[in-house]
């Protein structure tokens, strides 16, 4: 699918193959906050998740896809939609790129380029949203360089530790 080739990087469907890599991502403690995890995940509950990742995103309600590096052909993150709603026209958003040293070199921005482009042009979308820590100063940038926009502030809307933490709320309304 040409749609979601960029030019350092591409997406993907999940594949059997990726049990380690998910397995890996899911199970990062330094990833918990941003996933929202508390609890390790088991390679019997992600071969399951896999099995079932065929399903349409219109059954399921969210789609699952790998970025991969073309140069290397080596995974690298995952990029989600979630809560997708057809009837009024809207879904949500996260990343990740997985290793630290894979970050800050534009997989990010071209996987959300790709994603959001598909997103108003084949699920017919009229809004995307994220959800993002106030203190994430790199999503915060990445979305906004997409022209998100932060429609409001949630109050100590998730618990870190000891610490309570806002998350804001952003989103990009298709243009006409």
């Amino acid at each position: 699918m040409k749609t979601l080739i960029g030019n350092s990087c591409y997406l993907r469907a999940l594949e059997p193959e990726d049990l380690d890599f998910i397995y890996q991502i899911e199970n990062d403690e330094s990833l918990w906050e941003v996933s929202h995890t508390q609890t390790p995940y088991s390679k019997f509950l992600i071969k399951q998740y896999l099995e079932n990742s065929h399903l349409d995103i219109y059954e399921a309600k969210q789609l699952r896809l790998v970025i991969v590096c073309k140069e290397t052909n080596l995974q690298i993150g995952l990029i989600d939609l979630f809560d997708f709603d057809p009837k009024n026209e809207r879904v949500g958003m996260g990343i990740v790129i997985s290793a630290v040293e894979n970050r800050k070199l534009g997989f990010g921005n071209e996987a959300v380029s790709l994603l959001v482009n598909y997103v108003f042009e084949y699920l017919n979308v009229h809004q995307i949203y994220v959800n993002i820590s106030t203190d994430n100063s790199a999503s915060i940038k990445l979305f906004s360089n997409f022209g998100f926009e932060k429609i409001g502030i949630k109050k100590a809307w998730n618990k870190v530790g000891n610490l309570r933490k806002d998350e804001a709320l952003y989103q990009l309304i298709k243009s006409n």
